[in-house]
């Protein structure tokens, strides 16, 4: 049986909190040179304002499951 390995990562965002977790799944996904500068709360302010122009999904009053589902069509794409 094959080992599956579990790793936790403490978010350093106080709003996009969302987003930010989004962001370094991603990073750690594609292996990007920037996964623990983005963990450690480094270089993702303008990778996380970004991904807001680019979606135009308001996070003003909050997440949820809808936005979250707009997040996945957009990375679909």
């Amino acid at each position: 049986m094959a080992h599956l390995k579990r790793s936790n990562v403490e978010l350093k965002a106080e709003e996009y909190c969302l987003l930010h977790a989004l962001i370094i799944a991603i990073a750690r996904v594609e292996n990007d040179v920037n996964y623990t500068a983005y963990r450690k709360g480094r270089k993702i302010s303008p990778v996380v304002e970004a991904l807001l122009q680019q979606t135009a999904i308001d996070l003003t009053r909050g997440d949820g499951i809808p936005k979250l589902n707009r997040f996945e069509d957009h990375f679909r794409d």
